[in-house]
């Protein structure tokens, strides 16, 4: 027992020494440290810790609003890092004045915790960047305007570049003013960011850097298609962005900042600068589904070497010839035959048996495998040929994905799972596929027809954010006719557009504002227009009259004006222009607008039928007077007639219903020097608003009754004639209909021979039986 208490007491006692011997090495080794430390002070300190965020998932809506948890990944210092914010904490120790493009080329150095917490902080404030912690909102007041820096000597800037320039100097966002601008795009070029590109700008971040209104990026928006470069093809811009919002092609979940960068398709430099190329014609002409060959095709490339192989390398397992073609080839860069394995020669010869663009017109499915990068151009071909894209490319995010809800389009598979597509794409039913074909054409058509609306797209999702209050929801994204035309500011309740009343069960008000657009004095007793003051407010369905007084003479006394039975209000323009009849005036408090010449000839049979009518096609225009158009070969432009044929193309809104939408749209949305051209012309406005509700509608205007008898009467106007009467009228109105279609990039209006006539119109039947007696009469 002695024994056992002796071995316990000196076992303690050696561990006890122990204890202070190594607690003297760390005090003899951290006063070394210290003196180390004095003795390096004029060195370099180091770059900090840089990290990655950690993927999520894209059903996650709640992770998306917030910071994703880091995790930690050591990253290249080319890659990360902001240069500013290490020169502004390293310059004191800086030699040799700025480093070059390729970034600063530094030593790694242990530095004090606070330093490093100083540099990582900042670089973790432009990771996390958000709308609400890395945007100035009070630059955006009163107005979201877009600045478009000028081009330096010696930038250089791509085709594809400029078309994007171009698109946001046409729109109504523009402002050549600076102070002005809520938003700022760079003249730099920095859509390709790989250095073995002949696009690639050199000593970018010198340029962009050196902008006087760069802040660190902030309120600026950068456009990248490529990034990084062979073999690895990271996302290495070869700048730091900053505080600057990235629309960026091929993005990666894991560097998407959520509600602050945008994720926009890979294009190519073919891609039209407007809509209204071979894409709308080629999805219309494809087969339907149950005519269509193949279930699921893809042709492209395979790669030997670098990043982006696996996938396509794998295709062959599921190839079956038959009704899946899976074809690649070996055949890309110069010494691909230093390369190739042993099934390239044969995926060679399988690759030329087949015709790309017959593939893509007649299979059901289209795979979208990922590239060298995480998107292809194979995204937007599949949209375009109505062909329901497959997307393989894990961790990519979606084009628009903040607002376009890509499961209604396109089916998301997973790259792990290849073998698994085959069932899948076959277990999809038809009526499932007429609706995912359906919502891809509209996603192609309303957002990727075109380089400008795929930039527009880009701008006013960023406008959604600036102002959240007027914003778009997801309906309006993802039904027709699309963000572009549901502008919120109108309203943000979806009931209150002509668009969505089918979709949402709802039927439009059964009441309508007559709006009567006057040029000429009022003449004699009963004139014209007090005629048909009266017709009109005779309607069952008229809850009140707008008179637009753009007349040049005073307005005429109240007494002047007839008595009737709903209000009569009578707003004298400012402006007096032509354009301004459309302008979206309180007053008007229906939904429904009958939009009068002062000349027009209606009976209260006609305007009470005609807003029947409309009530059954509440989106589009509805009215008598028809026009058309049609494409002259012999002078290859557009042409305008007004001749009575089968068909028509417009009804002129000299006496036709429409939403009162179209007002808002019309102001809002036209660029200013369209109206500028209609108001110098005095003439075409009526042609510009049926360009709109075309283009907004894809779909014909509806004529009522034959009504022979409307003329736009050649009234005397005091001194001078009317606009009818100028011998220059007809041919502005042709000059008009191709500077409209320039304008949309494609001609908007559609032929229809429709005519709607009221029940047992014309019929050998006793007058007593119809129910508008007078129309045949008239």
């Amino acid at each position: 027992m002695q024994a056992k208490k002796r071995y316990l007491l000196v076992s303690v006692g050696v561990a006890l020494l122990f204890l202070v011997y190594m607690w003297a090495l760390q005090i003899a080794e951290f006063e070394q440290q210290q003196q180390q430390r004095r003795s390096r002070r004029h060195q370099l300190p180091p770059y900090p810790d840089y990290y990655q965020h950690q993927p999520y998932s894209q059903s996650q809506e709640a992770d998306r609003a917030g910071p994703r948890p880091p995790l930690p990944r050591r990253v290249p210092p080319k890659q990360a890092g902001h240069w500013s914010e290490l020169t502004r904490v390293l310059g004191p120790y800086l030699e040799g004045g700025e480093q070059e493009e390729d970034g600063p080329q530094v030593h790694h150095q242990h530095s004090s915790p606070r330093e490093r917490r100083s540099v990582r902080d900042n670089l973790y404030k432009n990771k996390r960047c958000r709308m609400e912690t890395c945007f100035d909102f009070a630059r955006c007041q009163p107005d979201f305007g877009v600045y478009v820096y000028p081009p330096q000597r010696g930038d250089e800037i791509s085709a594809t570049y400029r078309k994007i320039l171009s698109a946001i100097q046409e729109s109504r966002f523009y402002t050549a003013d600076p102070l002005k601008a809520c938003l700022f795009i760079l003249a730099v070029d920095t859509l390709d960011r790989d250095r073995l590109s002949a696009q690639f700008v050199q000593n970018a971040r010198t340029r962009i850097q050196s902008l006087p209104t760069w802040n660190d990026g902030r309120n600026h928006l950068i456009f990248n298609l490529y990034s990084g470069t062979w073999p690895d093809y990271t996302e290495d811009l070869g700048f730091e962005v900053g505080q600057a919002m990235l629309a960026k092609a091929s993005a990666d979940v894991a560097n998407f900042r959520p509600n602050f960068d945008i994720s926009i398709p890979l294009f190519s430099k073919d891609h039209p600068l407007k809509a209204g190329g071979v894409g709308g014609t080629a999805a219309r002409d494809a087969p339907t589904s149950s005519s269509r060959r193949y279930l699921l095709v893809f042709k492209g490339k395979r790669y030997l070497t670098g990043i982006g192989s696996e996938t396509r390398n794998a295709l062959y397992h599921i190839h079956n010839g038959n009704d899946i073609v899976l074809l690649t080839t070996c055949k890309h860069g110069k010494d691909w035959e230093k390369h190739k394995d042993s099934r390239c020669d044969h995926d060679n010869q399988e690759y030329t048996k087949f015709d790309y663009q017959e593939l893509l017109h007649n299979s059901t499915f289209c795979l979208v495998p990922r590239g060298r990068r995480l998107g292809s151009f194979r995204f937007l071909e599949a949209l375009q040929a109505a062909c329901i894209p497959v997307i393989l490319s894990n961790g990519w995010e979606l084009p628009f994905s903040e607002v376009i809800d890509w499961r209604k389009a396109a089916v998301l598979g997973d790259e792990r799972l290849l073998l698994q597509v085959p069932s899948m794409t076959r277990w999809v039913g038809r009526d499932r596929i007429l609706v995912l074909r359906q919502q891809s054409q509209f996603l192609w058509d309303a957002y990727f027809s075109s380089v400008a609306k795929i930039v527009l797209t880009t701008l006013e999702i960023i406008r959604d954010r600036v102002d959240s209050v007027v914003s778009r929801n997801r309906l309006m994204w993802n039904s027709l006719p699309g963000g572009l035309y549901a502008l919120p500011q109108y309203s943000t309740d979806p009931a209150r557009f002509p668009f969505y009343f089918a979709m949402l069960g709802k039927s439009p008000p059964p009441q309508f504002t007559g709006v009567i657009h006057t040029v000429s004095p009022l003449q004699s007793h009963p004139s014209p227009i007090v005629k048909l003051i009266i017709a009109v407010a005779k309607s069952k369905f008229c809850a009140q009259i707008v008179v637009l007084w753009n007349s040049d003479k005073p307005l005429p006394p109240r007494n002047k004006w007839p008595s009737t039975s709903v209000p009569l209000t009578v707003i004298q323009g400012q402006s007096k222009t032509m354009s301004s009849r459309f302008y979206p005036h309180d007053a008007i408090v229906t939904d429904a607008i009958l939009s009068l010449d002062e000349d027009s000839v209606l009976s209260t049979n006609e305007v009470d039928f005609a807003f029947i009518v409309w009530q059954s096609f509440p989106e589009r225009i509805v009215g008598y007077p028809a026009r058309s158009h049609y494409w002259d070969a012999s002078r290859s432009c557009w042409g305008y007639t007004s001749k009575w044929t089968n068909d028509y193309s417009m009804v002129l809104t000299g006496a036709a219903f429409y939403h009162r939408y179209y007002h808002y749209l019309f102001s809002s949305w036209v660029p200013v020097s369209l109206l500028s051209m209609v108001d110098r012309m005095a003439n075409c406005e009526d042609i510009l608003m049926n360009f709109l509700v075309s283009a907004v509608t894809k779909q014909a205007p509806v004529k009522v009754t034959q009504k022979k008898q409307y003329k736009e009467t050649m009234m005397s106007q005091g001194s001078k004639a009317s606009r009818w009467a100028d011998p220059d009228h007809f041919a502005e109105r042709q000059t008009c209909v191709n500077a409209f279609g320039r304008w949309l990039g494609f001609m908007p209006l559609l032929h229809s021979q429709m005519r709607l006539d009221p029940l047992l119109f014309r019929d050998q039947v006793s007058m007593l039986r119809k129910k508008y007696r007078d129309i045949e009469r008239l």
